[in-house]
């Protein structure tokens, strides 16, 4: 018998190879508006809602930066590059997917991302039937690393946390999971594991291939 029973996902840098693609596009405004150490302040948001998001932008680069006129341009030229199924996927994550669900293996997603953008996404890639609940930024009041996403998701699916485990590749993420009780597996993405993440992930590992080598052993 499984000693688990379910999976929660991110969906940015660990389903979606998308976070180095808004990096790249938020350079692209960044040279055409001289911001400076764009990547570091993107690198900083990694995980967070856009509420969150924006206040840690204000916070950089002061009240008075045009965060909201960056942000929409950025997201525009993001979809104008990626939107309708151009969105590369992470290698493995229909393989894992289904395997989780010929298992048994209850599927949520709990991302940052507005659930407009996120259902869309999923639709375009032809895996959001593989979740049973989908639980998006603008549901929760608290962003990550609050863990108010991962129990939200543990809750729809009705399972107690512990029995769940979380598949990030953000610090924020890990912290998220973690603090809800839920068993953090680490995929790293832009972020290389610190020692904080060592000590909070139940293990870090390489690719999706990987995770589900390893909850395959988990019997």
């Amino acid at each position: 018998m499984k000693t688990y029973k379910a999976v929660v996902f991110d969906m940015d840098g660990v389903i979606f190879d998308s976070e180095k693609l808004v990096v790249e596009c938020w350079k692209v405004i960044a040279d055409k508006y001289e911001i400076p150490n764009i990547e570091v302040a993107c690198r900083e948001c990694l995980g967070l809602n856009r509420t969150a998001t924006r206040e840690k932008m204000l916070k950089r680069y002061g009240a008075d930066f045009p965060y909201d006129e960056y942000k929409q341009e950025m997201s525009d030229l993001f979809h104008s590059r990626y939107d309708g199924g151009r969105l590369p996927m992470k290698p493995g994550v229909v393989e894992l997917l289904t395997n989780l669900q010929e298992q048994g293996i209850l599927i949520a997603l709990a991302s940052s991302t507005r659930r407009e953008v996120v259902l869309a996404e999923l639709r375009d890639a032809g895996i959001l039937g593989f979740f049973n609940e989908v639980v998006c930024g603008d549901m929760v009041e608290r962003s990550k690393p609050a863990p108010d996403i991962f129990l939200k998701a543990c809750e729809l699916l009705q399972v107690e946390p512990e029995s769940a485990f979380a598949i990030e590749d953000s610090y924020n993420g890990i912290r998220s999971a973690h603090s809800g009780g839920l068993r953090p597996i680490m995929v790293p993405d832009m972020a290389e594991p610190t020692e904080e993440m060592r000590e909070l992930a139940e293990v870090i590992l390489g690719s999706l291939t990987d995770v589900w080598n390893y909850l395959e052993s988990r019997d």
